[in-house]
């Protein structure tokens, strides 16, 4: 506490704020003045409760335990303290929700992180995870009502880094200033489409630098008079942005996932960890394609995962088992129904049961698949086990609320709270059309 008030102060740092993610997906926070930091370490600041059954829309959901009674603090984890590049006389925090007293409050997603990976250490694992993050750079129309693409630039085209130069340094430069490592950069397939992946670490590191990556690219492209977004269909005519989560397990500083004797490199832990993601995929794609926009992104031949199957290096499997690059040891699983609507902070944790799951029941998951699963016929796709997930967020929910581990690991509370925030949604744009849907999600996320 004392080596951050004294970092604030060198820094002329005025605000630092205390930022959390709600089950909208929306990142938000309180910011304490620099004279009262210490103080506001050790107690956090208040907060309502109500604020975890609030939706993208900022519409309040009627969730027992999260209405108008009741207080939590919003209390910043002092490691992972950055100064905002982007924010002259800013900082911030990563924070959980406490109660009052301190302890743990079980509405808290980032509390629910923590708790998974305490689990699975306790199995002898640590997670090493990566978010590959897909985000659209543009501008806002005259309007406001529209959203313009930087370019129109070809996949990875050497076009797409000229026209997009001067943002994208800006963004790298500031990132590796709050301590996140980048490990590289390209236009993508849509217009105006950046990818900024930045290094794996252990989970919890993964998941705050997810969201420090998402309010960085926002906010320097508001400060330059354009528009960034990580919504997953943010122009319904263009590729999805999606948040492909790569991971492996490590225990005694090995890859546990690496087996060079294995089939495409993969252990047998491996193997189990990926059938028990598989098996839980479809309630699972709740919590990692988590508004009504990403259903537009996770289907058929777009290469999302639309799909409950494995592959090497297949790219329309739900699951890659992604070949080692510059070390045997390096190999990983990459989970493609994934965007940045989601919580990170319930995404991985929920990622972390599922997998978990897998190795405790010794479960397989069957054959790989090599060829995209929609150019089989559906006998074809039953004899592989490749099940169409959820075409639709209502569908995901339900698979959610069948899932009886993942709804007993996020607790009565967060499972709750998050269908009822999550079926509102589901509700509200049920009615609209898909230009308002988009422009929503664009405007938001």
């Amino acid at each position: 506490m004392t080596d951050v008030v004294h970092a604030a102060q060198e820094a002329n740092v005025s605000l630092t704020r205390f930022l959390y993610a709600d089950h909208g997906g929306i990142i938000r926070g309180k910011a304490a003045a620099t004279g009262r930091l210490a103080e506001r370490i050790n107690s956090g600041i208040g907060h309502t409760r109500a604020m975890m059954a609030m939706s993208m829309l900022d519409e309040l959901q009627p969730v027992d335990g999260m209405g108008p009674v009741g207080e939590v603090r919003i209390k910043p984890d002092p490691e992972t303290f950055v100064v905002l590049p982007y924010a002259p006389g800013a900082a911030a925090m990563l924070a959980d929700q406490v109660n009052p007293d301190g302890s743990p409050w079980d509405g808290c997603a980032r509390t629910f992180l923590r708790q998974a990976i305490a689990e699975l250490k306790d199995a002898g694992y640590e997670l090493q995870a990566s978010f590959e993050p897909e985000f659209t750079l543009g501008y806002r129309s005259p309007s406001g009502n529209e959203l313009l693409p930087n370019d129109e630039s070809l996949c990875y085209s050497a076009t797409g880094f000229h026209l997009a130069h001067d943002y994208t340094i800006d963004l790298i430069q500031a990132l590796e200033a709050q301590g996140l490592e980048v490990e590289h950069y390209y236009p993508e397939l849509g217009h105006g489409q950046q990818e900024v992946p930045i290094r794996h670490s252990g989970a919890l590191r993964a998941a705050d630098s997810h969201v420090l990556l998402r309010e960085t690219a926002r906010a320097l492209a508001i400060r330059r008079g354009q528009w960034a977004t990580f919504a997953p269909k943010p122009l319904p005519d263009q590729a999805g942005n999606g948040a492909h989560l790569h991971a492996s397990l490590w225990r005694d500083g090995k890859n546990a996932f690496a087996d060079p004797a294995g089939q495409f490199g993969l252990s047998a832990v491996g193997y189990q960890f990926l059938a028990g993601v598989l098996a839980h995929l479809p309630g699972l794609v709740a919590l990692t394609c988590a508004s009504v926009n990403s259903y537009r992104r996770l289907a058929p031949s777009m290469w999302s995962g639309a799909y409950a199957c494995y592959g090497p290096d297949n790219r329309e499997a739900a699951i890659r088992v992604c070949s080692p690059i510059g070390a045997a040891g390096s190999v990983n699983l990459e989970l493609k129904p994934s965007d940045s609507s989601a919580n990170p902070y319930l995404a991985l944790g929920a990622f972390i049961h599922a997998g978990l799951d897998g190795i405790r029941r010794c479960l397989h998951p069957g054959a790989a698949l090599s060829v995209d699963p929609a150019t089989l016929t559906d006998s074809e796709r039953d004899v592989a086990g490749a099940a169409r997930l959820p075409a639709s967020l209502d569908g995901a929910l339900d698979a959610l609320a069948a899932d009886q581990l993942l709804t007993q690991a996020l607790g009565p509370l967060r499972t709750t709270a998050y269908l009822a925030v999550k079926r509102s949604e589901a509700a509200h744009f049920a009615t609209r059309d898909t230009g308002y849907e988009c422009r929503q999600h664009w405007l938001r996320m």
